[in-house]
């Protein structure tokens, strides 16, 4: 049996940079993956297959709706899928076949098989061929991710009508039709591809509004701009089956308030209402481990309670987000390591990759709100940016807010142009304890997106200039 400093179950982004980060260390590390290829659900089948298609699917429509026309520049395009699919598998291939060169670079051993924690310092880990090898390690960094939430009384087949963000991102034509369920990060990014490839898209959605958890105005004005893109929505609406019927899926729903039922058909039904951690088989009652009725496992600063196994990523609390995983994987290590690791919650972006994009950081409106905190907002539209206006991308706008007494920023959201890129900034000014002021002052390269950004934070005191 080998003896380790450090063995990982996981190898999705929280896994696989706990890992860097503890051989960086110096630290005798192995990381078990039962998938064949490291990256996780995040690589393989989730944040960079989307963004391969989300891409794709944008320049698609820009010649076939359009769009290029209008600048002068005058195709018919064909749509090949099969080659779009081809170049999202080539993208996904190498980003993880990079993961295994960081993971040799850093001295860390790649263990392929499904690992179980088998009582103590010990994982079992289950080869393809059935075969078993055990692990004695001195701690164990549990990162074993999240799968997508099913919905009760349905039923998916990621090989036939009904399927979830998996199935999604491989359907073998253009569907007519698409009825998403969830109206959530995921479904509204892969209902954007598919609508981009002519699929008539519907979104079902429980509660009354998009994306819960970001800022209403944002979301409000998000939905106005998918509804003119070609989005239908119904909210409000509790799905109550759903049934594969050959050629194509049929849906039950009816209004959370009471009404009628309702029956809708589509080419395919897509279930994204969220995702759960992933914890089968990991044999957590082994050493007392229990998650909640949720499926989380609990931590304090990243320990289960159980001397020696740590929990980081989508299997513990917070929100469910790679680069969050990746900050918990680089602070779980260093605590292990003897060093100070520290993770800001308060700031971690949440983007949704549409077109335009939608991006925020801290607290929303809402939260300030029924906190009582005084602030101040300042906000630019985009339409009165001039790279968004040269470059025809003018929906949206930026906000930001800040405390009413200190100007310290305590959040930031926006929806429009490259906006996931430009959240960037807000971040680390927050980071920082900045102020509005402090944006609204540092200059800014003109022509560019991002002085949107900065013609908000002026806004906070009243002084935008270019609106």
């Amino acid at each position: 049996m080998a003896q380790y400093d450090v063995v990982i179950i996981g190898g999705g982004p929280g896994g696989y940079n706990a890992a860097t980060r503890a051989g960086q260390l110096g630290l005798k590390t192995a990381i078990v993956e039962g998938r064949g290829k490291l990256g996780g659900t995040c690589l393989n089948v989730g944040c960079m297959p989307s963004k391969a298609l989300l891409h794709a699917s944008e320049y698609y429509e820009a010649a076939a709706g359009g769009e290029f026309a209008k600048l002068g520049i005058e195709v018919k395009p064909k749509l090949n899928l099969d080659q779009m699919m081809a170049q999202k598998a080539e993208s996904v291939e190498a980003l993880t076949k990079g993961v295994e060169f960081i993971m040799k670079k850093n001295k860390v051993e790649y263990v392929k098989g499904w690992g179980r924690i088998d009582g103590p310092g010990k994982v079992v880990v289950k080869a393809e061929d059935g075969s078993e090898r055990v692990l004695e390690t001195k701690n164990i960094v549990i990162a074993t991710g999240s799968e997508p939430t099913p919905l009760p009384g349905v039923t998916i087949d990621n090989a036939g009508r009904i399927v979830d963000s998996t199935g999604a991102l491989s359907l073998p034509t253009v569907p007519k039709s698409l009825i998403v369920v969830g109206a959530g990060v995921i479904g509204l990014e892969l209902g954007s591809v598919w609508r981009r490839l002519g699929a008539e898209v519907t979104v079902v959605e429980y509660l009354d509004r998009i994306v819960p958890g970001t800022d209403t105005e944002v979301a409000t004005a998000f939905q106005k701009i998918l509804t003119k893109q070609g989005f239908k929505f119904k909210l409000g609406a509790k799905v109550t089956g759903a049934a594969d019927k050959g050629k194509q899926a049929e849906l039950t729903l009816e209004p959370v308030a009471g009404g009628p039922a309702e029956t809708l058909q589509a080419d395919y039904v897509l279930v994204a209402i969220g995702r759960r951690p992933f914890t089968q088989g990991l044999g957590l009652e082994t050493v007392g481990i229990t998650p909640d009725k949720r499926g989380i496992v609990a931590n304090d600063h990243y320990k289960t309670g159980v001397d020696g196994i740590w929990v980081i990523g989508d299997v513990t609390s917070g929100p469910m987000l790679a680069h969050k995983a990746e900050d918990e994987a680089v602070a779980c290590i260093e605590l292990i390591a003897g060093k100070a690791g520290h993770v800001n919650y308060d700031i971690i972006p949440g983007v949704i990759y549409t077109k335009p994009e939608v991006a925020t950081v801290g607290k929303t409106e809402d939260e300030l709100k029924a906190a009582g905190v005084a602030y101040k907002v300042g906000k630019f539209p985009f339409l009165a940016n001039s790279r968004a206006k040269i470059n025809h991308e003018t929906d949206g706008f930026v906000k930001v807010l800040a405390d009413a007494k200190t100007d310290r920023i305590l959040g930031a959201h926006a929806v429009g142009p490259n906006v996931g890129d430009m959240i960037a900034e807000i971040c680390v000014a927050m980071e920082f304890g900045g102020s509005s002021e402090d944006v609204a002052r540092t200059c800014h390269p003109h022509p560019t997106r991002s002085e949107a950004l900065r013609q908000a934070a002026m806004g906070v005191e009243g002084w935008t200039m270019q609106a």
